[in-house]
């Protein structure tokens, strides 16, 4: 079977390029030699490097998502409106990124990837290896989870569209907007209430450079097609990947994290004695296509103490 997505024919789009995924993922691209439609909502917030041109519009107004998809020959979608309001998730996440899948199978894109997140599976206390055919967040299972869960099976629903579910886990990475560097210890600082964790429970994280490196693999061809999705995305069909860094037998703990950041801050974290995940997420399907994480958890925590005493 030809793989249809191998090396873009035309340029690649990235929403929400100005984030903590989007901005690295344009960057990676561009340093790969390919041109990059980066879609933002302000000017100027693009990153200005050559070959990233900057597109300022709503990716998921269907006038610009079909303007923007319209000769381009992969699409890296990495907007959420995680915090705000149900109906917001909603229109933006999901119908938003519906839009776009949409539009994309319309002008013939070869591949389209979006960043979704571990938080659609159950991760209740008991469950242990979280794969790709785990069970998923049920309707309580909070806004952002379900709106990401239904953000899923939308892109799914559009026929003929080869698309990847990137899934990972907390992100971290130094940016101004990450939730994980930034913006969780903040809170912790500020509020009693965010230094509460499990210490033994699961804390599954990736570094945003070892996401972006798998996203840019998938939007260039590095990553083909294949008809077993343990070899490769399925053409035609959504699959999707974890992408977690450690193993069953490198599980870092809530302990970790928060004591990275009761150092940083000089605030001790409050251990609550409850039942916790004590699994881990399996990425064997992204190491099988290739992919192999390179930020450690040591590196990744001291990124974090470092940004916090700085």
């Amino acid at each position: 079977m030809t793989d249809s997505s191998a090396h873009p024919s035309g340029p690649v789009v990235v929403t929400g390029a100005n984030g903590l995924v989007g901005s690295r993922v344009c960057r990676a691209l561009a340093a790969r030699g390919l041109t990059v439609r980066a879609v933002v909502r302000r000017a100027g917030t693009a990153p200005s490097v050559p070959g990233v041109l900057e597109w300022v519009g709503e990716f998921h107004d269907p006038e610009v998502a079909a303007a923007v998809t319209d000769g381009a020959g992969a699409v890296v979608s990495t907007v959420h409106p995680m915090g705000s309001d149900l109906d917001t998730q909603r229109r933006i996440g999901v119908e938003g990124t519906r839009t776009l899948a949409r539009a994309a199978r319309e002008a013939g894109v070869g591949r389209f990837v979006h960043v979704s997140t571990a938080a659609v599976y159950d991760r209740s206390p008991g469950v242990g290896a979280v794969t790709e055919a785990g069970v998923v967040a049920g309707d309580d299972g909070g806004d952002y989870p379900v709106t990401k869960r239904d953000t899923d099976q939308a892109i799914a629903e559009v026929d003929g569209l080869t698309a990847v579910l990137l899934r990972p886990p907390a992100i971290l990475g130094a940016a101004e907007s990450s939730v994980w560097n930034v913006l969780r210890p903040a809170a912790f600082r500020d509020d009693e209430q965010a230094r509460h964790a499990v210490a033994d429970g699961t804390f599954a994280w990736v570094h945003v450079d070892d996401l972006t490196a798998l996203a840019a693999d998938l939007a260039d061809g590095t990553v083909i097609a294949s008809s077993d999705p343990g070899r490769g995305p399925v053409e035609g069909r959504a699959t999707p990947v974890n992408v977690a860094a450690g193993s069953a037998g490198e599980r870092a703990t809530q302990r970790d994290y928060y004591e990275t950041l009761g150092r940083a801050l000089g605030l001790a974290p409050v251990w609550d004695d409850a039942p916790a995940w004590t699994g881990h997420i399996a990425a064997d399907r992204a190491r099988a296509w290739g992919w192999s994480p390179s930020v450690g958890l040591r590196a990744a925590l001291a990124e974090i103490e470092h940004g916090l005493r700085a």
